[in-house]
């Protein structure tokens, strides 16, 4: 089930290694801890439900014995509940699936907690906050995609910071303390945006990969923190 409110920590971010440097994608992860990050982003895409493809189970294993930090599992997929089994025997320690890519949204986040994992649903850009309403109370965290996922070069969603603002009161007003990622067009500006809105864990790709110190950007992006 979701967090209870007092949990809620200071602001996480999450790396997306879709951005890193794939030839040397083991020294990428290992740095992420010694730069101060919170979590491992691990893009999943199967090329239908987004144009492109990115990671499967496989890579998921191999990256596991390489980093203490929780690997956040993004399943950008069709139907995601028939490869949830497979990313959590690959060690995924939190697992996001999107609402408009699932027919059976509670029975997908029982299945991911009954393995005692993290569970969450991510929206798009044109999915509005209330299609999280009803699941808030089986989620860990709700994952606002703030650019429309699959594309490249794409600018932050500006709307996007509205849709954080309406999740986090409607998460307060039932006292959860579901986390609320926001993952696309992250840098320290946007960031900022996202924070104020009641964002709780931003993921950044290119933002802390082509930084020339990775380390100093993670602490802009939680705001010097």
């Amino acid at each position: 089930m979701g967090f209870t409110k007092e949990n809620t920590i200071m602001i996480k971010i999450a790396p997306s290694i879709l951005a890193s440097d794939f030839t040397n994608l083991g020294r990428d992860i290992q740095s992420l801890t010694t730069w101060g990050a919170d979590w491992v982003h691990f893009d999943v895409m199967d090329g239908q439900f987004v144009p492109n493809m990115s990671f499967g189970p496989p890579i998921l294993s191999a990256i596991r014995p390489l980093t203490k930090l929780p690997i956040d599992a993004h399943l950008m997929v069709e139907n995601p509940s028939r490869f949830i089994p497979w990313f959590i025997q690959a060690g995924a320690d939190i697992i996001t699936i999107h609402v408009e890519a699932e027919k059976h949204l509670h029975r997908a986040l029982q299945q991911i907690h009954e393995a005692g994992r993290k569970a969450g649903i991510v929206l798009n850009p044109g999915t509005p906050a209330i299609a999280a309403k009803e699941l808030l109370p089986y989620c860990d965290l709700v994952l606002v995609m703030s650019v429309n996922p699959g594309y490249g070069g794409q600018k932050f969603i500006p709307e996007s910071v509205e849709k954080i603002a309406e999740l986090r009161n409607m998460i307060d007003a039932r006292n959860l303390a579901t986390e609320i990622e926001v993952d696309g067009g992250i840098n320290p500006e946007t960031a900022k945006l996202c924070i104020d809105a009641g964002a709780t864990v931003l993921v950044a790709g290119s933002a802390v990969f082509q930084a020339g110190n990775p380390a100093d950007m993670i602490r802009a992006l939680r705001g010097g923190k």
